[in-house]
């Protein structure tokens, strides 16, 4: 099994647990926040929802600058299992065109003044930031349904709320 073909497998196995934890968010709480500091609910909804997607296309280069870091408010949840759908479209597409020699090369994240800001192979972008960094926002998402008192999915196993 290639190295694509084995995180798409993993990919394919999180997608509906992490649909499942979106699908849990109240329409009336998309503006709820745990701090004044954080994101909304609907933001962090959002951006779990857009992760997978934006990280592949960022895959497809070799070198992107650093991220913008907006997160969007969305209007409903629809919004977000729509941009949900889409982004797990995008990885279908894309992650499989990588072969092996795609997945070893050097991709960088570099600022406008060419300083180098991080360095890794294809693969280490994709298991960290793609998986990784998904599965952290998604632990994140399960506290804000905690606190929302909205019954929390299962994931690895069992939740308090699922057996």
């Amino acid at each position: 099994m290639s190295t694509a073909q084995d995180l798409l497998a993993e990919f394919e196995v999180q997608a509906p647990v992490t649909k499942t934890f979106l699908e849990r968010l109240p329409q009336d709480q998309l503006t709820w926040k745990p701090h004044a500091r954080s994101l909304t609910a609907g933001q962090l909804a959002y951006h779990l929802a857009t992760v997978p997607g934006n990280v592949v296309r960022a895959a497809q280069k070799e070198q992107v600058p650093p991220p913008g870091f907006q997160f969007p408010q969305p209007d409903s949840l629809s919004m977000i299992l729509s941009a949900f759908e889409e982004s797990i479209a995008q990885v279908r597409e894309v992650l499989p065109t990588f072969d092996d020699e795609a997945m070893k090369r050097t991709w960088r994240i570099v600022a406008e003044d060419q300083a180098v800001l991080a360095e890794m192979s294809r693969q280490d972008l994709l298991r960290n930031i793609l998986l990784n960094h998904w599965y952290q926002h998604r632990g994140q998402f399960s506290v804000y349904l905690r606190l929302m008192n909205v019954p929390v999915p299962r994931s690895w196993g069992p939740s308090a709320d699922e057996g």
